[in-house]
């Protein structure tokens, strides 16, 4: 007898590790474990979407007559606890799983094998499009990475909008500069922001009964289990990603980038926490967008930019992480050591008055979801200006988002946001002033502050925080082609200049 260990983010409907089994000598086994979800304070949609997901699964497999064991979160205490409950039961030969998707539950499998006494054995993982062999290979021991010289390499191995030699269909590689419409476009065009898709197992009992298990055993995790909104199940996740095709793709492209108070979704396609545990594959969400194009659905720019996220970006973090660990997820490249401020976690009475941030964690707290410019320039434009420490963001940006894992979260917050790796991923700081916001949404005409005051107390704290960020790191960023003029800006301030933002931003992280 073989044990098939399904683990809650890995719920692919053709799972390798299925692939080659027989069901008449195989036992399917799921573990809901108390502890890994109780690891950090992770959003209770997260929890829900993975734990319904993972019931939902375990119920499909057993239609096709596969012997299932699920071991539910009210007697699981930890992973090897329900493993060896399962052993007891079903007395397997070997455990079979398909390779873990973050390093740690990697590392620990050869000593849970010594606990259970039973062999383990992983076949390759295939919820990503490049192997890690592969991605270690391409990036071998440069310096730094070019996202776009690995997007470009994908293009071509995939056969993705591109002509018999190549080349890009259109003649670009990449279509940013159409998508990066501002607010005052938006509101100019005034374009109808499709509704998402209501889940269709709103009224299932294995959602609702995951929904009071969550509330009742992670009551202090951010979120409320009972507002759950996504789907749950392969099906639904298919029709998330018609709907999206058929109602968002096209207004996507030029309106990725912007921000609008009260429309949390926009044209995204909020697909991510569904692909990140398997519902869904990276390659038929991006042959679906590609036909939606071909069949004259979808502009070329819109397409080109929802493919660059999957194949490009999503292919990109993960080969970083795999590439990059041990270690990648501790640095700290600037040093950074401010403890994460109380409003980060959206409770009343703790909130910010900036309401760029407010708007941004106001999503975040209510639903795990924010879009990647909140993410990158709202958000982490302010853990990166104040200097916020590495590993308290890391935790944070893991905990809250329904589509964060460690996988993914790294490379994005170590790399991308934070600039602590040293320019291995960015080939410069993702910093702004208020300038960038307020061209890209409508938070600052609901702020106390001024977009337009670069000091004083009426002054967007984004103005002298962003300048104060290149006066402690003249030194660093000097010599960095891409903001070297940044750094010139702040040299030409007189004195007097530099000693009033340092003071100003001094006073204000220290409130």
């Amino acid at each position: 007898m073989t044990t098939v260990w399904i683990l809650g983010d890995q719920l692919l409907e053709d799972h390798p590790a299925l692939a080659e089994a027989d069901p008449k000598e195989t036992v399917v086994l799921f573990v809901e474990s108390q502890r890994r979800g109780g690891h950090l304070k992770y959003h209770q949609h997260k929890l829900v979407l993975i734990y319904a997901a993972m019931r939902h699964r375990a119920k499909e497999l057993r239609q096709a007559d596969w012997t299932v064991d699920y071991r539910s979160l009210e007697k699981t205490k930890d992973f090897t606890a329900g493993l060896k409950a399962h052993l007891k039961e079903y007395e397997p030969e070997r455990i079979v799983l398909m390779e873990p998707n973050d390093w740690a539950t990697t590392q620990a499998l050869p000593k849970l094998e010594k606990a259970i006494k039973v062999p383990m054995e992983t076949v390759p993982t295939t919820m990503f499009l490049v192997g890690r062999g592969e991605f270690a290979q391409w990036a071998g021991e440069k310096k730094s990475l070019l996202m776009e010289s690995h997007y470009r390499r994908m293009r071509k191995k995939l056969g993705l909008l591109v002509d018999e030699n190549g080349e890009p269909e259109g003649g670009e590689w990449n279509y940013d500069s159409e998508n990066r419409q501002t607010f005052s476009q938006f509101k100019k065009v005034a374009p109808q922001v499709p509704v998402l898709p209501t889940s269709p197992e709103a009224d299932d009992s294995d959602l609702q009964d995951v929904i009071g298990l969550v509330a009742k055993h992670f009551a202090d995790h951010p979120g409320k289990a009972e507002n759950f909104w996504l789907p749950v199940t392969r099906a639904s996740a298919r029709k998330w990603l018609d709907s999206f095709i058929k109602t968002r793709l096209e207004g996507f492209g030029p309106w990725e980038d912007t921000m609008v108070e009260g429309e949390p979704k926009l044209f995204h396609s909020v697909l991510s926490p569904l692909l990140n545990i398997g519902l869904l594959t990276p390659l038929e969400c991006v042959q679906a967008a590609v036909e939606a194009y071909r069949k004259g659905r979808a502009p070329l720019s819109s397409v080109e930019g929802f493919v660059r996220q999957i194949i490009g970006w999503r292919e990109f973090v993960n080969g970083i992480y795999w590439h990059r660990m041990p270690g990648y997820t501790h640095l700290n490249g600037l040093g950074a050591k401010r403890p994460l401020p109380e409003w980060v976690w959206g409770e009343e009475g703790k909130e910010t008055e900036m309401n760029c941030l407010r708007q941004s964690v106001r999503e975040v707290r209510d639903s795990g979801y924010n879009h990647h410019i909140q993410r990158l320039m709202v958000l982490g434009n302010y853990f990166l200006l104040s200097g916020t420490d590495t590993a308290e963001v890391l935790d944070w940006y893991n905990s809250m988002y329904v589509d964060a894992y460690d996988w993914v979260m790294a490379a994005n917050v170590i790399g991308m946001i934070l600039y602590a790796d040293d320019g291995y991923l960015a080939t410069k700081p993702y910093a702004a002033g208020s300038g960038y916001i307020n061209k890209m949404s409508n938070y600052c005409k609901g702020c106390r502050y001024k977009p337009s005051v670069k000091t004083g107390e009426e002054a967007c704290p984004f103005n002298y925080l962003y300048w104060n960020f290149y006066g402690e790191h003249l030194a660093r960023f000097s010599k960095n082609h891409r903001v070297a003029f940044m750094v010139k800006q702040w040299e030409k301030k007189s004195a007097a200049e530099q000693a009033a933002i340092r003071e100003q931003a001094a006073a204000f992280l220290a409130g």
